[in-house]
């Protein structure tokens, strides 16, 4: 009944919203449809101008053609519209009120499901609302690039929308689309030879690994281009040339680098990093052998010598940078932020080796 008593009030609000100017003298209007139009006409050019769609001249040729038949429009419209009688906007009134109610029940109920029961919320709440609204976006966007396919700035826009969605040979296409249009540039390179990646299964292809080459020529630097080259070295069984690869990239990383902690984990997995520290070759070649239980206590018991000689005598810049890692590669972060602290504290006075350790621990992530 809360409900029905909701629905009354909202349209007796309605009609009274409807009917109250019939029940008041005429006034002054404001002016008419034609100068509506031609004001909404200005403002499209301002944003047709703005997005780069027409060139200034045209704009301004068009602006004052516009501006001067909105003058003559103003000019020509009555100030006040003409008035009617009360008493029949009266009559009007009365019979909208009794009337509009009387209507809408009686088109309701053929057209209508009175009796049909509330759809679950349950139901409700897994309707993919906003998925669908971004899918409609995108056939937005996709029908005005048939119309202008030309368009460079569509297509960079909707190439990421569509890897995102997962359509990724949409997205490969939308992203040669984008290179046609916008021109070369190290991004777009890399770009779409992470699409070409993402639509072989995560495999770095021939194709791709060709547009990761031409956007590494680009940009001796682009880090998406350098890590998928690292990838395809992986892919192919050359660990070492990846592990190179992500070293270097790492070495040149912005100590914030978003991308930073997952180039970190590939150099792990290809043993750069890997799941043992890199303490000294012949510990390494002497634990291969060995049951990976007896061989992780092997690694810690090293750890924890190298750690005690470290506190003894710290000079060696190079044994510190290897026990942060080892630090890191068992998992143990607080550990590698103290040894990395006691490394600085044991090397201040010696600026050369306070360089090489900075350089060292910005390459493990830590900072300089």
């Amino acid at each position: 009944m809360t409900l029905w008593f909701v629905f009354a009030l909202m349209t007796v609000a309605a009609i009274f919203a409807v009917l109250w100017p019939l029940g008041r003298k005429g006034r002054a209007q404001d002016q008419g449809s034609e100068v509506a139009v031609y004001k909404d006409q200005l403002a499209e050019i301002e944003r047709d101008l703005a997005a780069g769609m027409i060139p200034a001249p045209d704009a301004e040729a068009a602006r004052v053609e516009i501006s001067r038949r909105l003058l003559a429009a103003a000019a020509s419209e009555p100030a006040t519209a003409p008035t009617s009688n009360v008493t029949w906007r009266r009559v009007a009134a009365v019979l909208a009120l009794a009337g509009l109610p009387l209507v809408a029940l009686g088109v309701y109920m053929p057209l209508g499901s009175p009796k049909l029961q509330d759809f679950p919320l349950a139901q409700r709440e897994r309707v993919p609302g906003r998925a669908q609204s971004l899918e409609n976006l995108v056939a937005q966007v996709q029908q005005h690039l048939e119309k202008n396919p030309t368009d460079g700035r569509g297509w960079n826009v909707l190439a990421p929308v569509l890897q995102r969605l997962g359509r990724f040979d949409d997205a490969v296409r939308a992203y040669r689309n984008s290179l046609t249009y916008n021109g070369e540039s190290a991004e777009r390179r890399a770009d779409l030879g992470e699409a070409l990646s993402a639509a072989a299964g995560g495999v770095v292809t021939a194709e791709a690994k060709t547009e990761f080459e031409r956007a590494q020529a680009l940009d001796a630097d682009d880090p998406k281009a350098n890590y998928f080259l690292g990838l395809a070295a992986e892919q192919d069984g050359r660990k070492d040339d990846a592990a190179t690869i992500w070293r270097a990239l790492l070495a040149k990383a912005p100590a914030d680098a978003p991308w930073r902690a997952l180039v970190q984990t590939s150099l792990a997995r290809v043993g750069g990093g890997g799941t043992m520290p890199a303490l000294s070759d012949e510990a390494i070649a002497a634990s291969k052998d060995m049951a990976e239980g007896d061989r992780n206590a092997m690694v810690r018991g090293m750890v924890e010598r190298l750690a005690t000689r470290l506190k003894q005598n710290g000079d060696d810049v190079e044994s510190w940078l290897r026990l942060v890692r080892a630090y890191l590669v068992m998992g143990e972060r607080d550990k590698a932020m103290g040894a990395s602290a006691d490394a600085r504290q044991a090397v201040a006075s010696d600026g050369e080796r306070l360089r090489q350790l900075n350089e060292g621990l910005r390459t493990l992530g830590l900072g300089g």
